[in-house]
């Protein structure tokens, strides 16, 4: 379990949540945690792709009035338009071809209780208009039935969306965006608080110590110093997929520059290097502790892995970002030992 992580004894404006760090972001991200969690409001958080929104969700819901009941998880963007309906307030039997029984939506098993509905940004216009209804008269209508069923949920949403950008662009209702933000929280990006990256460190190699039966006991000055130079486009989760990376190919007592990936290693040679996505490729490829067709495999796993962050782990739209066919892409995760996140499953791929 994570621990806050900033010095000094809590008083009753801050909780203990599941966040590392030290810095005055992190130490009022908590303090908000701790007013918003006791409030039935719906809750709004925001933030780039790996800043650790469900983790704030998570906290909130454990230090909220309802942590006794139901939370329930939907990942917005897993979610086609002819299943969210379904898979949101349920439908009755025979309502479509396939539906062979009645069966509860995720805001009927979340009444009384708390439901995530992460990355709702990517939500459809059609399903945003049937969600704005639920949050305006608290009930749902199951697919297929004429009988209203009265709920009673706090909603928490989270987007790597801009979301007043989206209703700019028409691609959010504002209605929708308005009944969303009754409270609102923006985590910063790892870039805006480098001071937390030492700490987070050290609980990955924690952690990796444990599940990987190692010894490491931290990191190199001259390796923490490539580490806080680095502007983490992937934030929190880059930075432990990085972590992770150099235990098991350095099997050292620390972590050393050599033993990081290329492009930590020659993030201050930004200017001679290409860019894709939100990995930094050297031109310099080439690293004295490895051969080339490692390098090839660590470079084709870092970019499989950036596509599927950047789809919210679809496989269809990931394929697509990379160029390839679908099933090609169940061949690298096969290859590359990747494995979906439970908390991206769905009940049917899109």
């Amino acid at each position: 379990m994570f621990t806050l992580i900033w010095g000094g004894i809590m008083d009753n404006d801050y909780i203990q949540a599941d966040i590392i760090g030290k810095s005055a972001k992190v130490k009022e991200i908590c303090r908000l945690i701790g007013i918003i969690a006791k409030t039935k409001s719906t809750v709004l958080i925001q933030g780039e792709s790996g800043t650790g929104k469900e983790v704030v969700a998570n906290a909130i819901y454990k230090h909220s009035l309802r942590n006794n009941r139901s939370f329930i998880k939907v990942n917005c963007a897993a979610l086609s338009e002819s299943l969210l309906e379904s898979e949101l307030f349920g439908h009755v039997k025979g309502s479509y071809t396939g539906a062979l029984s009645d069966r509860k939506g995720r805001f009927e098993l979340a009444n009384k209780g708390t439901i995530l509905l992460d990355e709702i940004g990517n939500m459809p216009l059609a399903g945003q208009a049937k969600l704005l209804r639920v949050l305006q008269e608290e009930e749902i209508v199951p697919v297929g039935s004429s009988k209203t069923i009265k709920v009673d949920v706090r909603v928490i949403a989270t987007t790597n969306v801009v979301l007043k950008d989206a209703v700019q662009k028409g691609n959010f209702r504002e209605d929708l965006y308005y009944r969303l933000t009754v409270i609102t929280n923006f985590l910063p990006p790892l870039r805006e608080r480098k001071e937390d990256i030492a700490p987070l460190i050290e609980n990955f190699i924690q952690l990796n110590n444990r599940e990987m039966d190692a010894m490491v006991r931290g990191v190199s000055d001259e390796a923490m110093e490539l580490l806080i130079k680095y502007d983490w486009p992937g934030n929190i989760r880059e930075l432990k997929n990085v972590i992770e990376n150099a235990m098991i190919i350095g099997s050292r007592d620390k972590i050393y520059p050599e033993t990081l990936l290329p492009h930590i290693r020659e993030c201050q040679q930004t200017n001679s290097n290409d860019i894709i996505g939100n990995i930094h490729v050297d031109k310099n490829i080439l690293a004295k502790d490895l051969n080339l067709r490692n390098q090839l495999l660590l470079y084709e796993k870092i970019l499989i892995l950036n596509a599927l962050d950047r789809a919210n782990w679809v496989k269809s739209r990931t394929a697509k970002l990379l160029g390839i066919d679908r099933r090609n892409l169940g061949y690298f995760m096969r290859k590359h030992h990747i494995m979906v996140p439970l908390e991206q499953q769905s009940p049917q791929e899109v």
